[in-house]
């Protein structure tokens, strides 16, 4: 049994002083950002060795700093300089940029000398003292804690821990099982038990986040900052669609859960629904999630140590499960029907392009080997958010 390291995420409930310090905190801490960008913009490399020795001198000279914390502003130093280093050498991967006031969700990093927990609050750096609503004990003692903020307001606190890792339920040996992508039924497996539906939260409540976006546009006034008014109607519109999104991402990981806990190898299509958001599909694309199902149902094969490849989607909806002989033209959306001519056999064609993926995984002609690439993984600031 080994330990693995993973973040714990919490509800925060700060009043109304502790959330103005954290917003202060914040402003502070996206200034020297914004200061570091500039300097790789005027043509230097800043390191964090250079930014951290500039920050000293600046809180010197500096009141304003002084009265935030010197662990958070060097944690946003030390993540623009990995962030700096990474655009440099991974392929892709652009430079950091500034960040706006209006734009940006605040972000604040604790290492443990930054922060401790007392009596079930979180007190930070400057005496923040913030409750904690503690949905589960925490495995250990966490070595840092992230502040976030979402766009509804709500404040989280994500603490990094280790736990050890729990041996997943033994499947039955040599089982195996394909997972093809959709818009229609946004998974569909090899075995019709395992297949995830399209839920539709999103249109479901179509109407009300329509009436509610209405009403943040008749209150957006122009020519002067934004009314309560309006501040209430923008809220009150993404607290609808955030709703439907933890729906769909607290269904994908009961599937997930259930397609890992019996099954030794799990062969996933690679698919990239980026080409969606163009079609007349976009809609419903956005509604599936599709992205997030396959982000979950990797990390815990991962976790639980299964078998994960993942197989290039192309020619899997034109191959033949049974004989593998491939269609000379390709099938339109609205043919929902596969027919193969060499064979005659005939099924749903999402069913049987996910016979098609393991026994593509099985031949080697595979995207990647299995999901120890960091390309394929969920991951939070080095820890895997659980």
């Amino acid at each position: 049994m080994g330990v693995e390291v993973v973040r714990y995420n919490y509800r925060l409930r700060p009043g109304s002083i502790a959330e103005h310090a954290l917003m202060q905190e914040w402003h502070r801490c996206r200034f020297l950002w914004n200061e570091a960008v500039h300097q790789h913009k005027a043509g230097g490399r800043p390191t964090f060795g250079k930014l951290a020795t500039q920050l000293t001198e600046a809180r010197k000279r500096s009141s304003w700093l002084r009265d935030g914390s010197q662990v958070a502003q060097q944690q946003t130093l030390r993540t623009y300089a990995q962030a700096l280093e990474a655009s440099f050498t991974v392929k892709g991967r652009g430079r950091p940029r500034g960040k706006s006031r209006k734009t940006t969700s605040p972000s604040l990093e604790y290492t443990r000398r930054g922060f401790r927990i007392r009596d079930g609050r979180l007190v930070l750096a400057k005496g923040v003292s913030i409750p904690v609503v503690w949905s589960r004990e925490l495995p250990s003692e966490p070595s840092s804690v992230r502040i976030t903020r979402d766009s509804l307001g709500h404040w989280y606190a994500s603490f990094v821990v280790t736990r050890e890792v729990e041996p997943a339920p033994g499947a039955p040996g040599g089982s195996g099982i394909g997972v093809d992508w959709g818009v229609a039924r946004t998974a569909t497996t090899t075995d019709e038990r395992f297949d995830l539906s399209y839920g539709g939260h999103r249109k479901r409540c179509a109407a009300e986040p329509a009436k509610a976006q209405r009403k943040t546009a008749r209150r957006r006034g122009k020519g002067h900052p934004p009314s309560k008014g309006y501040r209430r109607a923008r809220t009150h519109a993404a607290k609808i669609v955030t709703k439907a999104a933890r729906r769909n991402r607290h269904e994908a990981r009961v599937w997930a859960k259930r397609v890992v806990d019996n099954h030794e190898l799990i062969a996933v299509e690679d698919f990239r629904p980026r080409f969606l958001a163009r079609s007349t599909m976009a809609r419903q694309a956005a509604d599936a999630a599709i992205g997030s199902a396959k982000r979950e149902l990797i990390e815990r094969g991962r976790r639980a140590g299964r078998k994960v490849v993942m197989v290039r989607p192309a020619y899997t909806t034109m191959t033949c499960s049974r004989c593998f002989a491939r269609t000379k033209q390709r099938l339109e959306l609205a043919e929902r029907i596969f027919r193969c001519q060499g064979c005659g056999y005939i099924a749903c064609r999402d069913r049987n392009a996910a016979r098609v993926v393991p026994a593509v995984a099985e031949r080697g002609h595979t995207g990647v080997d299995d999901v120890g690439q960091s390309d394929h993984l969920l991951r939070v600031g080095g820890a895997v958010a659980v």
